[in-house]
């Protein structure tokens, strides 16, 4: 198991930018793909972006590309999720989750850690 932490959460205007940091504690962080999903209210939980054990390989979903990319820092076992020209449609909550292996996945069911979650709202 791991657990997870997320942070960076907060209140922006529609264009704004925010980091999402998601800290990790207990088994190998490196022995895990991590991605980040997210839940607006009334909705289910979607995927946002996945990053490879070692960062090489990221992908994303289409309503996401170009404006967020995800990355990591394995010496600090965190994963981050950099959002740019945010939008109020992406106003959710933002759950970090991790998947033991070397697959990228895009479906919850693929991973077995979460997070709590941190609030994004973007205001118009």
């Amino acid at each position: 198991q791991v657990q997870l932490v997320e942070s960076g959460g907060g209140l922006v205007q529609a264009g704004g930018s925010l980091r999402l940091s998601c800290a990790a504690s207990g088994r190998t962080f490196t022995s895990y793909v991590m991605g980040w999903f997210r839940q607006a209210p009334g909705k289910e939980r979607d995927f946002v972006a996945a990053i490879s054990w070692n960062g090489s390989s990221m992908t994303y979903a289409d309503s996401v590309k170009g404006r967020f990319t995800i990355s990591r820092d394995n010496a600090k076992n965190t994963v981050y999720l950099q959002m740019n020209s945010l939008k109020p449609e992406d106003t959710a909550v933002y759950y970090c989750a991790a998947r033991w292996g070397r697959l990228l996945g895009s479906r919850e069911y693929e991973y077995d850690n979460w997070g709590q979650g941190t609030q994004v709202t973007v205001s118009p």
